[in-house]
């Protein structure tokens, strides 16, 4: 089947999913298969980090892309989910893919696949491979898009190094219902002698984490054991066995945010990588505790601060209850839309006690937003009906003085928001 002509990459994918139906292969034998025959691509690329976790991968690649781009490296990205255009998902040596780009190496693996069972995801990540292996670069940096075992980028033989990023309750349904099956799920990007890091983990998860290091000759090097990072009056403090450093506040806001930025310093230096500690105050990765400047905060009276973040799960909404927490200058008004089969409750648990009013929501374009009735269910009654983002503000600036409001709870929602905002991808 010939591609359309080169055009908005979501009309590629669009017709993508209709070819090709959801395919569930626990194995990667299908993907290394067409990649064979296109000549293992993912064997041609610079050094590769691959990361995995829960909460903060794509925040941890946002710092290590920053500490790259810092030294003068052309640095390829791939990343998920995105939030207003596909082509969000994949950084060639800095610049974001073309639609004629995308297409072109789309066609290439459906010619080289022919006829055989493939996902989308197998299918796009192919074609990432294809298009980091055809331009030079001296970093690549992987995000898994789901768990790590069996996820499509785990074809990478042997990365420079790896890092697993905070673990939480998140897609129960496919990688298990304790944090022990997730983090094992996780673990599956460890590599044979290759060095992996891990930030601040329960005792449980890090077991499992260093289990599978054992298992195949890694060292595994986590926070609180192997490494230090504590806040300082000028930022954060990272030390190791060989070297202290002193870094600046990360560019993006949260505590949570220092663990991030740690598990990427760790990282680099794993991988036996020179750190520019002054590259943490300069990643950017937007939806992120991010500061909202445009259309949305025009439309609200003088004085009100609006910002959005994409948490969704458990561990989510405990980052986001600790920045509320930490934001005592003002009331905050909470606006939550989330995605179908989240777990609504317990995202909304910590968040609830500190929010000065709490609002649900379900945006029009929204990927499978969770009904506003059920957000209102899960939350006990105390959310309000929005049932918009902008009537929900619209009432929160009429019932309330100047404060502050935060839009959270699915990076479907933050992708709406950032959309109506003004937001460009660059």
């Amino acid at each position: 089947m010939t591609s359309p002509a080169p055009g908005r990459a979501e009309a590629i994918i669009d017709r993508l999913h209709a070819r090709y139906p959801r395919l569930i292969d626990l194995s990667l034998d299908r993907l290394r298969n067409v990649l064979d025959r296109l000549g293992n691509p993912q064997d041609r690329l610079p050094p590769v980090i691959h990361v995995a976790g829960t909460n903060g991968k794509g925040s941890t690649c946002a710092f290590l892309r920053a500490m790259g781009e810092a030294q003068g490296w052309r640095v390829h990205v791939t990343t998920s989910p995105h939030l207003v255009r596909f082509n969000e998902r994949i950084r060639i040596a800095g610049d974001l893919v073309t639609d004629a780009a995308l297409s072109a190496a789309v066609d290439r693996i459906e010619a080289a696949n022919g006829l055989a069972p493939l996902s989308v995801f197998e299918l796009l990540v192919a074609a990432t491979f294809v298009l980091f292996a055809d331009a030079p670069a001296e970093l690549c940096i992987l995000e898994t898009g789901l768990g790590g075992r069996f996820d499509a980028t785990n074809v990478i033989a042997r990365p420079a190094a790896c890092a697993i990023t905070s673990i939480s309750l998140d897609h129960r349904e496919m990688l298990g219902d304790t944090l022990e099956k997730i983090a094992f799920e996780k673990a599956g990007i460890f590599k044979p002698g290759v060095p992996a890091v891990t930030g601040a983990q329960p005792a449980n998860v890090l077991a499992v984490l260093q289990a599978r290091a054992d298992a195949l000759g890694s060292r595994l090097a986590a926070r609180d054991r192997d490494w230090t990072a504590t806040q300082s009056a000028t930022g954060f403090r990272f030390a190791d066995a060989a070297d202290t450093l002193n870094l600046p506040p990360p560019a993006l806001l949260g505590a949570h945010q220092i663990d991030n930025a740690a598990i990427a310093i760790a990282a680099f230096r794993a991988a036996g990588l020179p750190v520019m500690p002054s590259a943490i105050a300069q990643a950017i990765w937007p939806a992120r505790m991010q500061r909202l400047l445009g259309a949305v905060l025009q439309s609200m009276p003088p004085g009100w601060e609006v910002w959005l973040d994409g948490g969704h799960n458990p561990g989510g909404g405990e980052a986001v209850a600790a920045q509320l927490r930490s934001w005592n200058d003002r009331p905050t008004h909470v606006v939550v839309g989330m995605k179908q089969a989240k777990d609504t409750a317990e995202f909304l648990a910590p968040i609830m006690p500190l929010a000065a009013s709490l609002w649900a929501v379900s945006e029009p374009g929204q990927h499978l937003a969770l009904p506003v009735e059920r957000i209102i269910a899960a939350s006990g009654g105390v959310a309000k009906p929005g049932p918009t983002v902008a009537a929900a503000l619209a009432q929160i600036a009429s019932i309330f003085p100047p404060g502050r409001v935060l839009i959270c709870g699915s990076l479907y929602l933050a992708g709406e928001v950032l959309k109506q905002d003004g937001y460009t991808p660059t």
